[in-house]
């Protein structure tokens, strides 16, 4: 075993020292850290210099997608010890400038979108819960199932918003419509939800059918840029994992929008994935998962939501139940793996488990969080004046 080498990826390498672990390179074993190994890689063939320095990000996630690289053990593991070292990764933003700082235009952003959400509602089925929820779940007990999760987010967003029979309620990237559903089941409100997703779209229209709730919830294909001209208002809006496709230079545009659309006094709920500071993204996620995709600061998303006179109310941090809910989508994906295989290939389903198990380790390790934000617009002295969704 060795500890010193004149290889250039072993000597990179070297730099993610925190926790100790062992690459397999060629029949020698070179450890790095010091102590026993927490996790051991093995690689097939070498990884260029020029592409880890370039994006360790991009250079380390496309070997695993094509199999240069793998993982001896659990996949989760390895990343959760190794990713709580991001901070060490190289990126050429001069070289990567199209890639980190794509257009957020109408057009391309609508396209960025669909081709995460439009891949296919039969895939998605595969590992979501049978209320088709993509976002984070929030987990009272031990005991709780990913369902279960998803039903106590939905209620406790709900219960935040402070509903009434016959308020009117938009949802800004309203997915495959579990939320509003609920809403109008259980208060009584009159919902509306937006999104680019067509996919989306079609499986949401056929819910609102199933469940008798024509004329009560509907669904429309918008742009929220499009809310400010639209001729109608809201008592409350609800905005569930969106946010992180609208682009850092669109943040406020994306507030002004929700502030166009809601009454005074109206509540307005932000659910997104957060981070401690302004980060342009990470090349391989932009480049596979979340083309455009840009993860908002809980400090900036609350200094914009002032100045447009959003009273904050609220703000809770999710970061471990997202945890937890990845790694049940994780071991739900990897239960129908052979099935993804067979329809998408194998390059497609290893770069979608390394998606699932890296933001698990990333939210593990507080690389990531993910908020809600409860705000009024204006003043509203009519709320209870003690958390009354506890």
């Amino acid at each position: 075993m060795k500890t010193m080498t004149d290889n250039f990826l072993i000597s990179f390498l070297q730099r993610f020292d925190e926790h100790p672990f062992d690459v397999k390179l060629r029949g020698e074993t070179f450890h790095i850290g010091e102590g026993n190994p927490a996790f051991i890689v093995n690689l097939k063939d070498e990884i260029q210099g020029k592409d880890l320095l370039t994006s360790t990000s991009l250079a380390l996630g496309e070997a695993y997608m094509n199999g240069t690289l793998d993982i001896e053990g659990d996949l989760f593991h390895a990343l959760n010890h190794f990713l709580g070292q991001m901070g060490k990764f190289s990126m050429d933003q001069g070289k990567l400038k199209k890639l980190i700082f794509s257009s957020q235009s109408k057009k391309n952003q609508e396209k960025e979108v669909t081709s995460h959400y439009d891949i296919g509602n039969d895939f998605y089925r595969l590992w979501l819960d049978d209320t088709m929820s993509y976002s984070c779940g929030y987990f009272k007990t031990e005991r709780d199932t990913l369902h279960d999760a998803q039903c106590n987010k939905v209620d406790r967003i709900l219960k935040k918003l402070y509903l009434k029979k016959d308020m009117t309620l938009l949802d800004i990237g309203c997915g495959w419509g579990f939320l509003l559903i609920k809403a109008a089941k259980e208060y009584g409100v009159q919902g509306v939800g937006i999104t680019l997703s067509k996919e989306q779209k079609k499986k949401f229209e056929e819910r609102i059918e199933e469940e008798g709730l024509t004329g009560r919830v509907s669904v429309e294909l918008m742009d929220y840029r499009d809310l400010k001209s639209w001729d109608r208002t809201f008592d409350r809006v609800v905005s569930v994992g969106m946010l992180e496709h609208v682009g850092r230079d669109n943040y406020e545009l994306f507030v002004k929008n929700a502030e166009a659309v809601l009454n005074p006094g109206g509540l307005l709920l932000l659910h997104y994935i957060s981070a401690l500071k302004e980060y342009p993204g990470d090349p391989w996620m932009k480049k596979y998962i979340f083309p455009g995709g840009t993860i908002p600061s809980l400090r900036e998303m609350i200094n914009i939501l002032s100045e447009h006179r959003f009273y904050t109310l609220d703000v809770e941090s999710l970061r471990r139940h997202y945890c937890r809910t990845l790694l049940l989508w994780k071991r739900n994906f990897n239960d129908h793996r052979s099935e993804i295989e067979e329809k998408m290939g194998t390059e497609f389903a290893r770069m979608w488990d390394l998606y699932l198990n890296a933001c698990a380790a990333t939210f593990n390790n507080g690389v990531i969080d993910l908020h809600q934000i409860l705000v009024s617009k204006g003043i509203n002295n009519q709320l209870p004046m003690t958390r009354w969704y506890e």
